[in-house]
């Protein structure tokens, strides 16, 4: 029986993924592949890493409760379940959390809340916007090359462009039971939305009864340089989804509802969610987040002022520059050099390192970016 695994991937494992490196450790802002060769990571996971790969407090806590209990049913209290909700309520402003396994899944808790709530069935979302790959999530996920083969989805969605608060307002209507938005559209290239219109989707939402819902999947937990990317704005959401820099890697997601939004007995459930395991990674997670956030905005202007010749935008640690079809290209290059780094939509390079990524790490990361560029 062969070992490579490449070999049994090809065989065994459905092509959803184009992968080239197969990394086997990591450590800090660094990975290593299997033919030990050391990179940067300013992948991270997807903006998963935000502590960093293997952090000794998130290990510790993490084999700690493994010691103890791994798995406890939501038919009981959870170990540290009460104790990351009471951290979200604390970090989002916000009154009563619920745990998913996934930013997709809190997304899609966020639309049965929103329905159930509201009794309303249809919402609005952006154009660019993403919010997930399960049917529900995907309903409200603009990308035509993930979401129109598997229509018709449900719950029906308009798509309005992002920053337009007048075509917003005109999609929005009585049986509109809320709005998705990323307070910065991560998967789309690192789009920034004009000063004012966060305050004018709340406005929006306001006037009609719709709920606004705040996808912090990949913007929450630090990585705009504060705990969401929300408050960077004086605007208070209905509904906050998180996921991704939440536990260091360990599989979790949350939405966080305003007082009075919440799930009755047996309107929603899961298993797996909010295990014993995954809320030890949260609490520990969130204890080095709060030590590292405070460095978060200088880290990032050190990166925008580096490649300021390539027009970067940005804020925090979540930094995407247009670079066309040469992305790929530039990818490869940047790894060959020792640095990972993504191509997001539309030809958009991207940059969303761990949270402790040092300035020696950050001025190497801009040295081999610029060469990549030319």
């Amino acid at each position: 029986m062969t070992t490579d695994s490449r070999v049994l991937d090809a065989r065994y494992f459905m092509p959803a993924f184009g992968r080239t490196l197969k990394i086997v450790r990591g450590a800090g802002s660094r990975v290593w592949d299997d033919q030990g060769r050391e990179y940067i990571d300013c992948v991270a996971g997807i903006a998963v890493c935000s502590t960093g790969h293997c952090h000794p407090a998130v290990v510790e806590a993490i084999c700690n409760q493994a010691s103890q209990l791994i798995h406890c049913s939501n038919l009981y209290y959870v170990p540290g379940q009460a104790e990351l909700a009471e951290r979200l309520v604390e970090i989002t402003g916000l009154s009563k959390a619920f745990f998913s396994n996934s930013g997709a899944e809190a997304n899609e808790g966020a639309i049965k809340l929103a329905r159930v709530r509201t009794g309303r069935k249809k919402f609005v979302a952006f154009v660019h916007g993403f919010h997930g790959r399960t049917c529900g999530s995907l309903a409200v996920t603009h990308k035509p090359a993930i979401r129109e083969p598997f229509e018709p989805l449900s719950p029906a969605c308009t798509f309005t462009d992002y920053g337009d608060l007048d075509a917003l307002a005109e999609a929005v209507d009585k049986d509109t039971a809320g709005i998705f938005i990323e307070p910065i559209q991560g998967e789309a290239g690192v789009l920034i939305p004009p000063a004012d219109f966060l305050r004018g989707v709340r406005d929006i939402c306001d006037d009609t009864g719709a709920l606004m819902i705040v996808d912090e999947v990949q913007t929450g937990m630090g990585r705009t340089g504060k705990w969401l990317g929300i408050q960077h704005t004086d605007v208070t959401p209905d509904i906050v989804t998180l996921a991704k820099g939440l536990a260091s890697g360990f599989p979790i997601g949350a939405l966080v509802a305003r007082e009075g939004l919440e799930f009755e007995r047996s309107e929603h459930g899961s298993t797996f969610a909010g295990g014993p395991l995954a809320c030890a990674a949260a609490l520990a997670t969130i204890d080095v987040i709060a030590e590292a956030l405070p460095d978060v905005p200088a880290k990032g202007e050190r990166f925008i002022k580096g490649l300021s010749r390539h027009n970067p935008r940005g804020r925090g640690l979540l930094i995407g520059m247009s670079v066309g079809d040469r992305c790929p290209e530039v990818q490869q290059a940047c790894a060959e050099a020792g640095v990972l780094v993504n191509c997001a939509a539309d030809g958009n390079l991207r940059l969303i390192p761990p949270l402790v990524i040092t300035d020696e790490e950050i001025d190497t990361t801009i040295d081999v970016v610029n060469a990549a560029l030319g």
